[in-house]
């Protein structure tokens, strides 16, 4: 029957007390849905007997005290252990201000959510022959600055080069903010897909690939998606602030040096006062802030088109960036001028065989 276990992930809470919230008429985020939007999940996530919970970072607004004080306090009245790693606005600068934390409060401050000492990363045996690896993605210059990308610094790869190999025939689980894997068409190549992205992806990828992991979980996108490299898979969670404010609950089935079988079930938030139909408004909410954005992102490699092509199609596909955070994205591009038509189209879900692919929200991984 192999070892049977459930757990659940919820990405992106930014968590912003109401004191907190910034009085910005053009953000993105639903930061208000935050903590009643907790509560919601937390309440469900009680009466499913989980686990373990993973959060993959960007745990507050923008690394506020307060704001991270009111997570901790709530994760400890939590029936089940739960892991955080940290996210770009966690740790806003290496050095803590009157404001926000800085990198050493991190792991002082969640001792016992994976950390038990100093380090920014982790090792835990969650269950009988069952790890998770919290790593740090964040990284700085040397004015304490915040880098604009992904980084798993030179002591983190020793690390798990000294780690994996002693954990080799368990099952390893890693977890990080940023993206390892691309989970949108040219990703890596794309100015605004590179800040979601580790950029020194592949010496994480290789330690991992041959240690045979299998699976990663990140967020920072905002996207419900799951990508494979081979036997390695990540699954990115979408934000809880912003649409389809989805979580995840996984079902696992681990057979030592057999198979692991993973069900991925996800869920949202409905409704959060006063949005009777959240759903509704936060998709109008995403659309009607898509106009600037999707203008830098048609201009952008890999797309490149001209400034003026890009301003002019831009009104026509406000519902872009929403319908990708959905997850398994179908879209009909019938109406655009024909040399952008394909170009937009390799951002839908397709399989090998270019058949719609439904895996982003609902689906079973197998290994091998």
């Amino acid at each position: 029957m192999g070892q049977r276990f459930r757990f659940a992930i919820v990405s992106d809470p930014h968590v912003a007390l109401p004191e907190t919230i910034p009085d910005h008429p053009h953000r993105f985020h639903l930061v208000e849905v935050s903590i009643p939007g907790l509560e919601q999940i937390f309440a469900h996530l009680e009466t499913l007997d989980l686990d373990f919970l993973l959060l993959p970072g960007d745990l507050t607004q923008h690394g506020e005290w307060e704001n991270h004080d009111w997570l901790i306090q709530r994760l400890k009245r939590l029936p089940f252990p739960a892991y955080v790693v940290p996210g770009n606005h966690d740790i806003i600068a290496h050095d803590a201000s009157p404001q926000a934390i800085g990198l050493a409060d991190f792991p002082r401050l969640y001792q016992g959510f994976g950390y038990d000492g100093p380090a920014p990363y982790y090792h835990r045996e969650i269950l009988p022959g069952i790890h998770l690896l919290g790593l740090n993605s964040n990284a700085f210059d040397g004015a304490g600055r915040q880098l604009g990308v992904g980084y798993v610094d030179d002591q983190q790869l020793a690390w798990l080069a000294d780690l994996l190999p002693r954990l080799q025939g368990d099952l390893v689980l890693v977890m990080l903010h940023h993206n390892v894997l691309e989970h949108l068409w040219g990703q890596a190549q794309s100015p605004l897909g590179q800040r979601y992205m580790v950029h020194n992806r592949q010496a994480l990828i290789q330690p991992l690939a041959a240690a045979q992991v299998p699976l990663l979980f990140t967020g920072h996108l905002h996207v419900q998606n799951i990508a494979r490299q081979g036997s390695l898979c990540e699954v990115l969670t979408g934000s809880l602030v912003s649409y389809p404010h989805p979580y995840r609950v996984l079902e696992g089935n681990w057979e030592r040096g057999q198979s692991l079988r993973l069900a991925v079930q996800s869920h949202r938030l409905l409704a959060v006062n006063p949005w009777d139909d959240l759903q509704t408004m936060s998709y109008a909410w995403m659309c009607d802030r898509a106009g600037v954005f999707m203008a830098k992102f048609l201009a952008a490699p890999p797309i490149n088109l001209s400034q003026a092509e890009a301003e002019a199609l831009a009104p026509s596909l406000s519902h872009f960036w929403p319908t990708i955070a959905n997850g398994d994205p179908q879209f009909d591009f019938s109406y655009l001028p024909p040399a952008v038509r394909p170009i937009l189209e390799r951002f839908n879900a397709v399989d090998a065989q270019g058949q719609p692919e439904t895996l982003d929200n609902a689906t079973t991984l197998l290994w091998p």
